[in-house]
């Protein structure tokens, strides 16, 4: 399917890997130029290398922490007019809720919530003047389902999903739309953390730890990032412009809901 957005300009954050990479990827691979970002300025190099070489995409790299006001206004200088943005930011690590501080939950609701706010506040005007603009918010299943361990990352996307929800009616007459995608398991480094973590708690081997995890899930694997970045691309679509406001959830059956 031609997706009608070649030529488009799109910032991705937190893409110099795992997901985000896989956004990034599957949007260049439609034709967009790209602005990747991420924290460690090497492997953002290796990876805007690595999308241009594959797809022929015009790929801009802004290295530094989204959380930090001068890394986002370097990303919206590098792209003013973008048609397209991809909401992602690393989550909060796995803690016990009797564990969780005020000061863990301020930094949780800076990066997953207000973050992703301040970068659509200032690139959806813009959208909604030009008559088009796609804003994708990479969340997560535990916003759907809570995850005993990740209250300050459920609660803090939960935030950002209810806040944009109003906006997403406010601005699709202007052919703006904003959607969330709520991943499940995927085979990033944050399930092979949460992996390593196992394999310390039971003393057993990673490899099994690996085959149990993926055993839970209906489809018996993680998902491929690239099957989030297809999806990613889609809802970035010119083709997708009657879907707003909606979270979409992506993780192998999972959730065992009907709706």
């Amino acid at each position: 399917m031609d997706l009608g957005i070649a030529g488009r300009k799109a910032i991705v954050c937190a893409s110099s890997k795992g997901l985000g990479r896989a956004c990034a990827m599957a949007l260049a691979e439609a034709g967009c130029e790209i602005v990747v970002n991420g924290r460690n300025s090497d492997e953002l190099a290796r990876t805007a290398k690595a999308i241009s070489q594959s797809t022929g995409a015009a790929v801009r790299e802004i290295s530094g922490d989204l959380d930090d006001p001068a890394t986002r206004e370097a990303l919206i200088a590098a792209c003013p007019e973008a048609d397209i943005l991809v909401n992602n930011n690393g989550g909060p690590p796995f803690k016990a809720f009797a564990a969780i501080t005020r000061e863990d939950i301020l930094k949780g609701v800076q990066s997953n919530m207000l973050t992703p706010i301040a970068l659509v506040q200032a690139l959806l005007p813009g959208m909604a003047a030009r008559k088009f603009g796609r804003i994708v918010n990479i969340t997560s299943g535990s916003v759907r389902a809570p995850i005993a361990g990740l209250d300050v990352s459920s609660g803090a996307r939960a935030g950002l999903t209810a806040f944009l929800a109003s906006a997403a009616r406010a601005h699709v007459s202007d052919n703006v739309t904003i959607n969330s995608i709520q991943p499940g398991t995927f085979d990033t480094d944050r399930i092979r953390s949460s992996l390593e973590r196992t394999v310390a708690q039971r003393g057993i081997a990673l490899a099994t730890a690996r085959t149990e995890a993926a055993a839970r899930n209906p489809a018996h694997r993680f998902g491929d990032p690239a099957e989030l970045g297809a999806l990613c691309a889609f809802l970035a679509s010119a083709r997708a412009g009657f879907i707003t406001g909606q979270n979409i959830l992506i993780d192998g059956g999972a959730f065992p809901g009907a709706f």
